[in-house]
């Protein structure tokens, strides 16, 4: 007796589901993080995150990222005056 045409399909798409699975799942054990460089002549390298370069990497750009979230916004209101504010505050909701 034939499979019902239904079950044939529903096979079908639940094998493909399976690999997008499995190939997320060998994807994300692989993905390990790392920092990447780009040169003015357009040459990039990357530096794994337990190595001792890339470790000064990620020190440094979390320095860039503490730097740039300190800074200051200014804003104009309606009536022409400005107003400063500390990035991250502000309008709570």
């Amino acid at each position: 007796m034939p499979p019902k045409p239904h079950r044939v399909l529903l096979d079908r798409v639940s094998g493909y589901a399976d690999e997008a699975a499995a190939y997320m799942r060998r994807r994300r054990i692989q993905r390990k993080p790392f920092a990447r460089l780009y040169y003015a002549g357009g040459r990039a390298s990357e530096f794994a995150a337990d190595s001792t370069a890339g470790a000064e990497l990620f020190v440094a750009a979390s320095g860039v990222i503490d730097l740039a979230g300190k800074r200051r916004l200014v804003t104009k209101s309606r009536d022409g005056k400005r107003s400063e504010s500390k990035r991250g505050e502000g309008k709570k909701a």
